[in-house]
């Protein structure tokens, strides 16, 4: 089951016109597309996504809507071509959700959990860029120990990275998260390589480059009254956010619509427990 994260709160802040054109940024399997769509009649929704895998299983599940979508494969760096499929119009609103999706956590192949065994792949994108085994096995211990500690704020990453380098080579997710637990015992619900694999995955990904060039572009793209709205799951991407937003405000560009990041509900953390740590933030330009 896909379950959009924070899809009400998202909805109702995007503030979705039946003529409006709006970015889904990580279109995912579809949900928040679908959503958009649906309030759609002369308007139109770009569902955008970097992992082409996921793209076309949006593609299948918004069919129903097709004629107000349509669909671009790119990084938040590319956003720019990814907008120009709305013929030059500005952007009415602009969504993105920075966490990954569930097809992509329980697909073993793709290599980002280790729940079951996999190739250490991680990319979002597997026809460009290295994989995380090239990362893990031919990095220096200090380049590891800072990745793990800088985008997975794991307290622990020298401890982590030194047993990394003496297992090498590391050949699969399992091979890689009984390593870390060897390393660094359980001390809580956590499993001790959840943090590792984040940074991982973050680094192979670029993810940090990644979200400063979606809070760079996204503003440049919208129209005045547009609405940006942006659900981060780790913490130094909300802070991201957070100073962003702050900054466009500040200068006047942009009224900040969340004080406080929204969370989801709790029906929602029932019915969906990755969606726990979901923050929610939204701005309007001027």
């Amino acid at each position: 089951m896909h379950f959009p994260v924070m899809s009400g709160e998202a909805l109702e802040l995007l503030a979705v016109r039946p003529d409006g054109v709006y970015l889904d940024a990580t279109a995912g399997l579809g949900g928040h597309t679908a959503l958009i769509a649906q309030r759609l009649t002369t308007g139109l929704v770009i569902a955008n996504d970097r992992d082409p895998q996921s793209l076309e299983m949006a593609r299948q599940n918004t069919a129903a809507w097709s004629e107000r979508i349509r669909y671009h494969h790119g990084p938040f760096a590319d956003l720019e071509q990814a907008a120009a499929e709305a013929g030059g119009r500005k952007l009415d609103g602009l969504l993105a959700d920075l966490g990954v999706s569930r097809f992509q956590l329980t697909s073993p192949e793709r290599g980002f959990s280790f729940t079951s065994d996999g190739p250490l792949d991680m990319r979002m994108d597997q026809t460009r860029g290295m994989t995380a085994a090239d990362l893990i096995n031919h990095s220096d211990e200090k380049t590891l120990a800072d990745l793990i500690y800088q985008l997975g704020e794991e307290r622990r990453s020298r401890s982590v990275a030194r047993a990394i380098v003496r297992a090498r080579p590391i050949r699969s997710t399992r091979h890689l998260a009984d390593v870390v637990l060897r390393a660094v015992p359980r001390t809580g619900h956590l499993h001790p390589a959840t943090k590792t694999f984040m940074a991982f995955r973050m680094a192979v990904n670029e993810e940090p480059d990644q979200l400063d060039a979606l809070l760079r572009i996204a503003p440049e793209l919208l129209a005045s009254g547009g609405r940006l709205v942006i659900i981060s799951f780790a913490s130094g991407e909300d802070r991201k956010v957070k100073e962003r937003f702050r900054e466009l405000g500040r200068e006047g560009r942009a009224q900040v619509l969340t004080k406080h990041p929204l969370q989801p509900s709790e029906s929602e953390t029932a019915q969906n427990p990755p969606s726990r740590s979901a923050k929610l933030r939204a701005l309007e330009m001027l």
